[in-house]
């Protein structure tokens, strides 16, 4: 018999059914004494797992960029949300508590798009999004019932409010996180989000949004609506602009492009008290954008007119850029670098595609032999910023080192000094400090990030596996 099916059976128990909810790191260098600022948000999923238990069972919570994770407090029940990049970590974690006869649950984006893998590291894996799921979790191992595999079905109903509680004396950047909707209707050819949620959307109800901002909001501090695109529906997302107006907020989100072309929209933003978007502007090469499907971003007179919008109605933006498509060459950074400081960016992502597993993008550069590792988020080589395929313009190398340097010179003090004199981003006060203190927080964070291994170097164990073939239970009989 193994140390995990010797649990206490419930008619036996004179404790509470206890669970520990764990949000693991991406990674951690050897002898690391501070996390990166800018990974520093609250994770709201976590917060969102907490308020599915049930009242008599008792919940607590770490998380690992912030805290030692206390592997012999007793507990019944781990349950860690899993993404690829921080897979491995998980995963380490997951040993040590399995090696204490704790059993593991795992879901999240990873365990829903790679299940076989994850369900090696863990008892159970939860597939799609866990509010029908996790109450059943629960009880069942609270009944000595679980089983191996949870899948939802279909999209659950968001009414759940995230328990926030386990947030409590954790240093956190000073945002408040709040979600309005999840998924996205565009089909972008590198996004995990798309094959996540299968390209749909769905929302909260309004007014749980609203009454949920009234208790969360703080004066002189940020609302962050972390939709993945808070405009999918755009009518609804206006909806919800239409009601906060009265609580005058400030506050930011993620939206695709398309919202620039329409004026109610923008006057609700600007009225309802948003004060930047992140819009993925991605490429500004036509045949690049037409291999990402994302070809709707040179509507309407493509980037520099939606700017010129966005400005129009007060709104700063945070413009993401990727680089490695087979269209992209050396002059694709320097074009989106002098387009970022040309038209006064707040902030700027310079990266490389990443193939997630489970996105046309990874499956295409499968087919194709193009990947460098079986399994990139596990492979001890591995580092962050590090390219996991092959271009075809350019080597590995030149690719991370390019947007590393667009990095850096998009963050150095003359950038920051240039684009803190347009005027979208110092017609505030109040914003213009927060422009110069994020500016500098992302300055700082660039060589923090870079070459970050995956995992935690400090950890020295082996990853415990099961011992079984468990493909079966992902898909059926084989």
């Amino acid at each position: 018999m193994s140390k995990l099916s010797r649990q206490t059976p419930p008619s036996t128990r004179k404790t509470p059914f206890r669970l520990t909810i764990v949000h693991p790191c991406v990674g951690r260098f050897a002898n690391m004494k501070r996390y990166i600022r800018t990974w520093r948000m609250e994770p709201i999923p976590a917060a969102v797992l907490a308020a599915l238990v049930p009242a008599d069972v008792s919940t607590a919570f770490y998380d690992d960029r912030l805290e030692p994770i206390p592997f012999d407090e007793p507990t019944d029940l781990v349950a860690i949300s899993v993404e690829t990049y921080t897979a491995k970590r998980a995963y380490q974690i997951a040993s040590e508590y399995r090696r204490r006869g704790v059993p593991v649950v795992m879901g999240g984006f990873h365990a829903t798009l790679c299940p076989e893998e994850v369900l090696q590291y863990c008892e159970s894996i939860v597939i799609g999004e866990a509010e029908s799921l996790f109450p059943t979790v629960i009880d069942d191992y609270r009944h000595g019932r679980a089983e191996s595999v949870y899948r939802s079905v279909e999209r659950p109903s968001l009414r759940t409010t995230p328990d926030r509680s386990i947030f409590h004396g954790k240093r956190y950047l000073p945002l408040r996180l709040v979600e309005f909707a999840r998924g996205c209707r565009f089909k972008c050819d590198f996004c995990a989000v798309q094959s996540f949620f299968d390209a749909t959307h769905r929302q909260r109800p309004i007014e749980q949004v609203v009454e949920e901002l009234h208790r969360v909001r703080r004066r002189g501090q940020l609302v962050f609506f972390i939709d993945d695109n808070l405009t999918s529906n755009l009518e609804q997302a206006k909806e919800m602009m239409r009601a906060i107006i009265p609580l005058k907020l400030r506050w930011i989100s993620q939206s695709a492009i398309n919202v620039a072309y329409d004026d109610e929209a923008l006057d609700l933003m600007r009225r309802s008290g948003c004060q930047g978007l992140l819009v993925g502007f991605e490429s500004l090469d036509p045949q690049t954008l037409q291999q990402m499907n994302k070809g709707f971003n040179l509507m309407h007179g493509g980037p520099a007119a939606a700017l010129a919008n966005f400005r129009r109605h007060g709104l700063r933006i945070y413009g993401t850029f990727i680089f490695g498509y087979d269209h992209d060459t050396s002059s694709s950074f320097e074009l989106a670098e002098r387009f970022a400081q040309e038209q006064g960016l707040a902030i700027a992502a310079f990266n490389h595609i990443t193939p997630f597993p489970g996105t046309p993008l990874y499956r295409r550069m499968e087919q194709d032999g193009r990947l460098l590792y079986d399994a990139w988020w596990l492979d001890d080589r591995y580092r962050y910023n590090m390219i996991p395929f092959r271009p075809k313009q350019m080597s590995p190398r030149e690719l991370a080192e390019r947007c590393v340097k667009a990095r850096r010179n998009f963050y150095g003090w003359p950038s920051i000094a240039r684009r803190a004199m347009h005027r979208v981003n110092f017609r505030s006060p109040w914003m213009l400090l927060n422009f110069l203190v994020i500016n500098a927080m992302h300055q700082w964070d660039i060589e923090g990030r870079n070459g970050l291994p995956l995992g935690d170097a400090n950890w020295h164990g082996e990853l415990l596996k099961a011992t079984h073939e468990r493909r079966r239970l992902v898909h059926g009989p084989v």
